[in-house]
């Protein structure tokens, strides 16, 4: 065999792997997969299916669909929310997929893909929907949301615009260990509604019928993003590539329509353009 036939099979081969495939570090290409952090607690983005315990969730299927796309395996870790960054800056994962906020606070080491938008949503008890008929009626009230996220703060600037501007008591903002957390003490009434993110309502609400009340619509707007080292371009453009392909085939938009999700899709992909 020939040089010329070496390098046309070598070409050819290369030609063959998925488009993203061939720009991935030499690392992960050596690995065969992608390390991915998640935690299942947050449905329908990310969770354990009761009967099988295996993960389940849109962020899991896009997490596969991706790795495929990039020619690689995937491999999940399950971590908790707040050590999932710290978790990729020591090269524990290489990528995050939980439904994560892209913020410029969170942008200092990594590089966020912008896969969804979504937006906080206050919700509270059927029980305590007679009393709370709208957001109106939250000024004054305890209010929980997990204090790992972004919530917590945007509570705080809505009560101060829409209670304490107004004359009205502030909102009494409770940071809770998780979402499970907040709907845990709402249904105890150890706080009077809680915030969640809108993509994850519609879900709950066919799991646990009656139980809760939507109020009003999101109140702010944020972008979901996978974190990727800064010092990875390569392998968060591999992302981007891989997302952009998968939503030019539709998957993106068939594992929306699965989840419930229409109203979050993100068209096109970005890179750090949350606010």
């Amino acid at each position: 065999m020939t040089i010329k036939h070496l390098v046309l099979g070598f070409c050819a081969a290369l030609l063959a792997l998925p488009a993203a495939a061939a720009d991935l570090p030499d690392r992960i290409k050596a690995a065969g997969k992608v390390v991915i952090a998640t935690m299942p607690n947050y449905p329908p983005i990310t969770f354990k299916d009761p009967a099988t315990n295996t993960l389940k969730g849109f962020d899991i299927e896009l997490g596969a669909a991706l790795a495929k796309e990039m020619g690689v395996a995937v491999e999940w870790q399950e971590i908790a929310f707040a050590q999932m960054l710290p978790s990729l800056q020591t090269g524990r994962v290489d990528m995050v997929m939980a439904g994560m906020s892209d913020l410029p606070t969170r942008r200092d080491l990594q590089d966020f893909v912008d896969y969804l938008k979504t937006g906080a949503q206050f919700y509270t008890s059927t029980a305590m929907s007679k009393e709370i008929k709208s957001t109106a009626d939250l000024c004054g009230k305890k209010v929980g949301a997990s204090r790992s996220t972004n919530w917590p703060k945007q509570i705080e600037a809505w009560s101060e615009a829409n209670c304490v501007a107004k004359g009205k008591p502030a909102i009494a903002v409770v940071g809770t260990e998780g979402s499970i957390d907040a709907r845990t003490q709402l249904k105890t009434q150890r706080i009077d509604a809680a915030v969640q993110g809108n993509e994850t309502l519609p879900y709950l609400l066919t799991q646990e019928p009656n139980t809760y009340v939507i109020l009003g619509d999101a109140f702010t707007t944020t972008l979901a993003g996978i974190p990727v080292l800064k010092t990875e371009p390569k392998l968060r453009d591999a992302v981007l590539a891989a997302l952009e392909s998968l939503q030019k085939k539709g998957e993106y938009d068939a594992l929306l329509a699965k989840y419930d999700l229409k109203a979050n899709v993100l068209k096109p992909a970005s890179i750090n353009k949350g606010e």
